[in-house]
């Protein structure tokens, strides 16, 4: 991982990345000012806030979705984490994320960006932070069973249409 092919690649993505909404074009904009004014900000140790990698896992059909119950969160959200070592784009991380966190071979990355989230959050560096998530599509194979990791307290599927109450997943960009 070199944290300057992480930058280009979460200024591509967002560069590319066309929101039709005016608080997804706002978000946009604040990104890359972020990226901008921060080389090292797609890197977890970055502690005024960091480009995160997030997955949403959809069943082969597109009528379930994958959520982990995220034990500092509590609440359901899509899997995804920290660009890590290893990591050349922020879509690798997604998908490395997704991969680890499921359980599941065989997933396939959707390209481009699926959107974009922005959260408070005190994560592994035990000080507040902000997560500037890059939300990925990532499309699992028939039949797949996920196998909960021991980064969630709890791993399933959930109807598009049917979420759990206080779920934050964004499934429609």
């Amino acid at each position: 991982m070199s944290a300057e092919s992480l930058h280009a690649s979460a200024t591509e993505l967002l560069t590319d990345w066309q929101p039709e909404a005016g608080h997804d074009r706002s978000l946009r904009e604040a990104m890359l000012a972020f990226l901008g004014s921060a080389p090292n900000g797609c890197l977890r140790e970055h502690a005024p806030g960091h480009i995160t990698a997030s997955a949403i896992v959809l069943s082969h059909d597109r009528r379930e979705v994958l959520l982990t119950l995220h034990p500092r969160v509590g609440r359901w959200i899509q899997l995804g984490g920290h660009c890590e070592p290893g990591d050349e784009t922020v879509a690798d991380a997604a998908l490395r994320e997704a991969v680890e966190e499921s359980g599941i071979p065989g997933l396939r990355l959707t390209p481009g960006l699926h959107g974009a989230q922005a959260h408070p959050i005190t994560c592994s560096l035990g000080v507040p932070t902000r997560h500037l998530d890059l939300l990925f599509e990532i499309i699992a194979p028939p039949g797949a069973v996920p196998v909960r990791s021991a980064e969630s307290a709890d791993l399933r599927w959930w109807p598009v249409d049917g979420l759990p109450a206080g779920a934050d997943v964004l499934l429609t960009p």
